[in-house]
């Protein structure tokens, strides 16, 4: 990405675009734009290094969510109470949002091949580092590495979409790459749970290990970013992209976009990626396998969501409003899961919770409607590294939550599911009435 004015600069000329937005069809090109369409061939290479930078990104999400699976077993073999749990699921987003700050301006200075090349092996260490631990302490020093390795994941494929296919195509695109990389959550499913039961959960790291490597080399071999205009300007240095990072924390509506971006992701992956298997068995009395089956249909309903909200984006004039309902929606469906304890209820609403996690894609295209073009990939790596970081927060939240509960000998599930849903319903709070971006407001304006 081409090196731009002084962040205060930036600063003034966001709030003084006029009614342009990177969603408006008026909006001048951003420099990140794709050039004129391709040949087919060139549109079919681009699809096919996309899918390649998906692989990794579906491993990632497997990562993140095989602890619904392999708890008992991590249970039973270091004697983990609930907190420690939580704090081992949490560990992933919390080492992967934090590295996100760093990934962000090494994609811009370094390139997304370099960047995802560089780093994704240390998933494959932490893999293989989890597969042998003999003790917690090693389990969670390879969960970090995994959490550090994975960081480029997700963040490579949004820019990637950004920079070459259309601006009016982003929602739907990434909520395509949201889809694909879903993948990941099915082997988190029924195949790791019947894995487990075969053998043991360090066998499940052991296949992912092996999972990543075979990633990687699919990324060296296919992944060749095309030439953008201006990427023959000069880089700029670390100093120069750490100011303009932090230039976008002094935008007022910033503050709402991150609180929102911190528990919309995190309040389904806490569900799926750590509590779902332990409440469906010890609430329910389901086996391994029959949790597994459960998480495995939430993951089916994850591949579709994303493309779905996508398609049906109303466009930024409008999505903040459908982002505010569909989150309200959401932290209601939490709060059901927790005071009803039917087990067919319980599955409907886990289920209709995972229809409306789609809605987290639109999210991203505000972030990209609110912010000027030279702006736009760091405002989504910050955007990824809060709502990550809200990932590992909200996981180690619950665990401690969890282990309150149960020290006062109240439903733990209730606690864990009620404190998911009021964090989101404030999240969602803060969101509505916080300030939005000038650039949105002209547009509502406009629209009058």
């Amino acid at each position: 990405m081409p090196p731009s004015a002084h962040p205060t600069t930036t600063i003034k000329a966001t709030a003084s675009q006029a009614a342009t937005s990177p969603d408006s069809p008026d909006a001048a090109a951003p420099p990140t734009a794709a050039p004129a369409p391709a040949p087919d061939q060139g549109k079919a290479m681009l699809w096919f290094m996309l899918l390649s930078l998906l692989s990794a990104f579906a491993l990632s999400q497997s990562y993140r969510t095989v602890t619904a699976i392999i708890a008992t077993g991590l249970q039973t073999d270091f004697g983990l109470p609930a907190s420690s749990l939580g704090a081992f699921a949490g560990l992933f987003g919390l080492a992967f949002g934090v590295t996100q700050f760093f990934i962000g301006i090494g994609m811009d200075l370094y390139g997304l091949r370099r960047t995802v090349l560089s780093v994704f092996p240390l998933a494959i260490g932490g893999a293989a580092l989890s597969a042998w631990a003999p003790q917690y302490g090693w389990l969670m020093l390879g969960q970090l590495l995994i959490g550090m390795g994975c960081a480029p994941a997700f963040l490579a494929c949004t820019v990637f979409i950004s920079r070459h296919f259309p601006s009016s195509r982003f929602a739907f695109l990434s909520g395509v790459g949201m889809g694909v990389g879903g993948l990941g959550l099915l082997f988190t499913g029924t195949p790791l749970a019947l894995l487990v039961q075969r053998y043991d959960w360090r066998m499940g790291f052991a296949l992912l290990a092996l999972m990543s490597a075979l990633s990687w080399l699919l990324i060296w071999r296919c992944v060749h970013e095309p030439t953008l205009p201006g990427s023959s300007e000069a880089r700029e240095s670390w100093g120069a992209a750490v100011r303009r990072f932090g230039a976008l924390f002094t935008l007022p509506h910033t503050l709402g976009i991150l609180l929102l971006g911190m528990v919309s992701y995190a309040s389904f992956l806490t569900l799926r990626g750590l509590w779902i298997g332990p409440m469906l068995i010890q609430r329910y009395n389901f086996s391994l396998v029959e949790s597994g089956n459960i998480a495995m249909l939430m993951s089916l309903i994850s591949l579709f969501s994303p493309a779905f909200f996508g398609r049906i984006d109303p466009g930024p004039t409008r999505r903040r409003a459908w982002v505010v309902n569909m989150s309200l929606m959401a932290a209601a469906l939490f709060l059901g899961v927790g005071l009803l304890h039917h087990a067919t209820q319980t599955i409907v609403l886990v289920l209709g919770i995972s229809v409306l996690s789609g809605y987290s894609v639109l999210l991203y295209s505000d972030v990209r409607s609110s912010y000027a073009p030279d702006l736009t990939a760091r405002a989504l790596s910050v955007y990824t590294m809060a709502m990550f970081l809200g990932v590992g927060l909200m996981q180690w939240v619950t665990g401690w939550v969890a282990s309150w509960a149960q020290s006062l000998g109240l439903d733990v599930y209730q606690a864990v599911m009620i404190s998911i849903g009021a964090a989101l319903a404030l999240g969602s709070t803060a969101f509505r009435w916080l300030p939005m971006s000038p650039l949105l407001k002209n547009l509502s304006q406009n629209d009058l």
